[in-house]
C-alpha cells in the first residue's frame, strides 16, 4: 500500500447536554433535529471504531487497517486499541461533575481503563467556564458529604476559559465541562467515566446513574495544581501518553511532512492540501481529523489561515 493522509466518518453522539454548533460551526453532517454532544472523531474501541472514508483503506475500520498494515500506519507493530481517542465536543449545556480513573484505580476496582485527557477551547460564550480539581484542603469525608447534599460544586475550582487554551486533566482529576463551549478533546483510549454529581437532571423523567464509590475511589485529592497546565501556543501538552502542539499558519504557504512518526491533525480553521509523490492529493478543511501514517511524508499546503491541534503519541 502507498501510504497518504486517513480521513474518517465523525461518529455522532447524541446527549442530553449537546447542542448543533458541531453541525453549525464545524460542517459536521449530523442530524439538525438532534442535541450532538460529541463528535468521536478517531476511535478504536471496542464498540466503536472508525471508518476511513478515502482511498485505497475506505470502508474500513481503523483497526481492520492497522492489523494490516501495522509498519505502514503505525511504524511498530499494532497492539489495540490504538493509543488516542479524538473527540469535538459541544456543550451547550453543563456537563456532569465526574471524574476518570488512573492506573492503579483500574487495577484496584477491576474494571474500566486509564483515561487521561485535554480540552482545546474552540469558542466560548460569555462567562463560560470549566471546573477542574478540588479546592486545596478539600478531603474525601468532604466532598463525599457535600455529593449527598448536593453542594459537591462548591469544592471544585471553577475557571474561566476563553478560546485557544488547552487545559490538561490527568486520571483523578475530578471535573466538568460548563455550558457554552465548543472543544476538542484529545485523550487515551478510553470511555470510563464516574459520574458523582448531574445538577439534578432527569433524562426520560429519571435521573442518569451516577457512579459515586468508584469515583471516590478514583478521585486524588492531594493532587498537586501544578499538574492542571493551561497553554495557549506552541507545546500544549507534554504527558507520557501523548503531545500536542498548536500550529499557526498562513494562507498560501506550506510545510514539509516528515516520515518516520504517526501523527494525528485536527483542523480547527482553515483549508488546504496534502500532498506526496506516492499519493493523491488530499483536501483538508475545517472540522475534519486526518491521520499521517509513520511511513507518509510530503507537503501540507494552506489555502487559507489555518490552525490544527497536531498530535503524536
Amino acid at each position: 500500500m502507498k501510504t497518504y493522509p486517513l480521513k474518517f466518518k465523525p461518529i455522532g453522539k447524541e446527549l442530553i447536554w449537546g447542542g448543533h454548533k458541531l453541525k453549525n460551526m464545524l460542517d459536521k453532517n449530523f442530524p439538525a433535529d438532534k442535541k450532538i454532544g460529541e463528535s468521536w472523531e478517531l476511535v478504536d474501541l471496542t464498540n466503536d471504531k472508525s471508518e476511513i472514508i478515502n482511498g485505497e483503506l475506505a470502508g474500513k475500520t481503523i483497526s481492520e487497517a492497522m492489523q494490516k498494515y501495522p509498519q505502514q500506519i503505525l511504524g511498530k507493530q499494532y497492539t489495540p486499541p490504538f493509543g488516542l481517542l479524538i473527540k469535538f465536543i459541544d456543550a451547550a449545556d453543563v456537563l456532569s461533575v465526574q471524574v476518570h480513573p488512573d492506573t492503579e484505580t483500574v487495577k484496584k476496582l477491576k474494571t474500566g481503563s486509564l483515561k487521561t485527557e485535554c480540552w482545546y477551547i474552540i469558542d466560548a460564550e460569555p462567562d463560560a467556564c470549566i471546573y477542574k480539581g478540588l479546592k486545596p484542603g478539600t478531603t474525601r469525608q468532604q466532598f463525599e458529604k457535600s455529593i449527598k447534599d448536593g453542594s459537591c460544586a462548591n469544592l471544585l475550582n471553577k475557571v474561566a476559559v476563553k478560546p485557544g487554551e488547552c487545559h490538561f486533566l490527568p486520571a483523578g482529576t475530578v471535573h466538568a465541562i460548563g455550558a457554552g463551549l465548543l472543544i476538542a478533546e484529545i485523550q487515551t483510549p478510553s470511555d470510563t467515566t464516574y459520574r458523582v454529581f448531574d445538577w439534578n437532571r432527569l433524562q426520560n423523567g429519571k435521573p442518569r446513574q451516577l457512579h459515586i464509590e468508584q469515583a471516590l475511589e478514583s478521585i486524588h485529592f492531594r493532587q498537586n495544581p501544578d499538574e492542571l497546565t493551561v497553554a495557549s501556543s506552541g507545546r500544549l501538552v507534554d504527558c507520557k501518553y501523548f503531545k500536542v502542539d498548536k500550529i499557526i499558519a498562513k494562507s498560501k504557504t506550506a510545510s514539509k511532512i516528515a516520515g518516520g512518526i504517526l501523527k494525528v491533525i485536527m483542523i480547527i480553521k482553515g483549508n488546504g492540501q496534502m500532498t506526496s509523490a506516492d499519493s493523491q492529493p488530499v483536501d483538508f478543511a475545517k472540522g475534519e481529523t486526518i491521520l499521517l501514517p509513520a511511513e507518509f511524508s510530503g507537503e501540507i499546503r494552506f489555502d487559507s489561515d489555518t490552525e490544527y491541534l497536531l498530535t503524536v503519541i
